[in-house]
């Protein structure tokens, strides 16, 4: 220890978590960051010490949440979820309802059994194929699947990286480990009273956004911000810049003129353009692409600043949804490293400026991207990227599904069966993946993803901070005192919303660390069976539904959708209410409150 706190300690620890909470709030640097400089001050002011921080790191569930990103990349990578999707699309004109239901249930049942971002990441855009082929909107569908995705993630102990962590948690707290299928029988019925809902709910509730890629023509009613350079000889050259055609369109606004990287914004009437301008406008998809083509040698004689005329290879110009990074945009340099040029990006129905030095990329975002196909490809793969338009598809290796298949069943099976603990199930179901080439080394470990493990290594340290410093007796003996008084099932219902309420606005895994124990320490001293309030954490800190921050799927599909903060008040409020409703009285009934 580097600072003696004594009696200070438990409100230092307090004050050193809701600090992490508020940065995490504010989205000044990425939560793993937040989290991990959390850790810095704990062991600073001697809240824990190193041997803490290698706790936390020899916990179980760090390490088979990696190992199931690895399982998840090599059942992606063999084609197994394309195969399903393509079936799915050749129902669809014999039995749209039927294959709608149909293409819900499989999505539920695979996020049962893998980590449910890849399966999101894949079904985005099957969902937007299912929609132009119905001729609806892909916002119809994109919001209810990741909700059902969410609900799918409750059936098992691998279904999402929170019932992983969870169970980490309660193992450390003593607690005997779950096993894979023991949270089933209420996950089943929260995805069935859940599912149901969405179904009656979603159509009437969910207004029709203009998605993302509900159009061939890559969703032509959205504006982007863009930048035109003027090259020596252009023929807009002398001419005013308020006068252009291409810059006085219906759908298109001049918004800027550079010159000298001065801007002439409040001085536009009367600029005559001149060799080494830049303009800026904001315009529709269709323009955009319209200005790449004329900078190939058409007559506007303009090129999108930073790019150069497309070469041998054919260009082509497609959305991009940003999964899981937030990176400063002028360091990404995909121009050099891809060949492949952003040319927009788009933010919660808005444009952003490229020109802002501090633009960070978020969960969410939307990137218009122009290059050759397979570029774009290996940048998608590369960047963590959704691409939302179709672009050549990558090469499989179909050859190798039944293996992948396999090594998922007996894992999964092993782990039903209680013939090995799921940890060592899963590091061999990697390594078995990995050397019969159902995923190439750099896929299956690019799949891992090392800023969730950060996180939740972080997290599992600053929960030791709670717990030794006092800070966890301190919140179980000020919640003990009201909750003494009323039922169990209040106690319950008090966990769930806690849980419920702080994960819709920050991380859910950081919230499943703190009050795991939390819910624990109540329970005991209530003299109550803690299994159940585990549980309650568990669905809590899982189903995400009034916000599109609270949970990563819910973020994918935001932008993906075109859709609003209110749409998801609008259905998922009541689905945070069911969700709790059903886990509250059916908790104590699968495990007894009776030690």
């Amino acid at each position: 220890m580097l600072l003696e706190l004594g009696s200070f300690s438990p409100y230092a620890a307090l004050l050193l978590i809701a600090a992490v909470f508020a940065l995490f709030l504010l989205e000044r640097f990425s939560s793993e960051v937040t989290a991990l400089g959390g850790v810095a001050v704990a062991l600073l002011v001697g809240l824990v010490s190193v041997e803490d921080v290698l706790d936390a790191l020899s916990n179980p569930a760090p390490a088979t949440i990696g190992a199931m990103f690895v399982l998840s990349a090599a059942l992606v990578r063999t084609g197994v979820l394309d195969a399903v999707a393509d079936w799915l699309g050749g129902r669809l004109d014999r039995s749209p309802a039927a294959t709608i239901g149909l293409f819900f249930l499989l999505a539920a049942a695979a996020s049962a059994f893998m980590n449910n971002t890849p399966v999101v990441m894949i079904l985005i855009p099957v969902v937007f194929g299912l929609a132009r082929k119905l001729g609806t909107s892909a916002s119809r569908f994109l919001m209810p699947l990741s909700f059902v995705v969410i609900m799918g993630g409750t059936c098992s102990l691998i279904g999402t990286s929170t019932n992983l962590l969870v169970d980490g948690v309660s193992r450390d707290l003593g607690l005997v480990p779950f096993s894979l299928l023991e949270i089933a029988p209420l996950g089943l019925v929260l995805a069935l009273v859940g599912g149901t809902f969405v179904a009656l709910a979603a159509p009437v509730l969910l207004p029709e956004r203009h998605a993302l890629g509900d159009t061939p023509s890559l969703g032509a009613r959205r504006s982007w911000q863009v930048e035109l350079f003027v090259p020596e000889g252009s023929p807009l050259i002398g001419r005013p810049v308020t006068e252009v055609p291409e810059f006085r369109r219906s759908a298109t606004r001049l918004v800027d003129l550079i010159r000298d990287n001065v801007s002439l914004r409040r001085a536009l009437p009367g600029q005559v353009l001149q060799a080494g301008d830049r303009v800026v406008l904001h315009a529709p998809d269709t323009e955009v692409i319209g200005f790449r083509a004329a900078g190939s040698g058409g007559a506007a004689g303009l090129t999108i600043a930073g790019t150069e005329p497309a070469g041998a290879r054919r260009h082509v110009v497609v959305e991009a949804l940003v999964r899981d990074r937030s990176r400063n945009f002028a360091e990404l340099g995909w121009r050099r490293s891809h060949g492949v040029y952003p040319i927009a990006v788009h933010r919660q129905g808005s444009s952003v400026d490229l020109a802002d030095k501090e633009l960070h990329l978020r969960p969410g975002d939307t990137v218009l991207l122009d290059g050759p196909a397979e570029d774009i490809v290996r940048l998608a793969r590369d960047e963590h990227l959704i691409l939302l338009a179709p672009m050549e598809a990558r090469a499989f290796r179909r050859s190798k599904a039944p293996i992948a298949l396999a090594i998922m069943a007996v894992v999964v099976l092993g782990a039903a069966l209680d013939l090995a603990p799921i940890l060592p199930l899963a590091i061999v179901g990697a390594a078995v993946a990995l050397l019969t080439g159902c995923v190439e080394p750099d896929e299956g470990i690019g799949a891992i993803d090392g800023r969730l493990l950060l996180l939740i290594v972080s997290m599992l340290v600053l929960g030791t901070a709670m717990d030794r410093s006092g800070a966890m007796t301190l919140i179980v003996e000020v919640l003990s005192g009201p909750l003494s008084m009323a039922s169990p099932l209040v106690a319950l219902a008090l966990i769930y919303a806690v849980t419920s309420v702080l994960t819709e606005i920050v991380t859910n895994n950081a919230v499943a660390v703190i009050m795991t124990p939390i819910a624990v320490g109540v329970a005991s001293t209530l003299g109550l069976d803690p299994r159940a309030f585990v549980v309650v954490v568990m669905f809590g800190a899982s189903a995400s539904f009034a916000t599109p921050i609270g949970y990563q799927t819910n973020t994918m599909v935001y932008n993906a959708g075109g859709y609003r903060f209110t749409d998801f008040l609008r259905l998922g409020l009541p689905m945070n209410v069911i969700a709790g409703v059903v886990t509250v009285l059916l908790a104590p009934v699968i495990w007894p409150l009776t030690p």
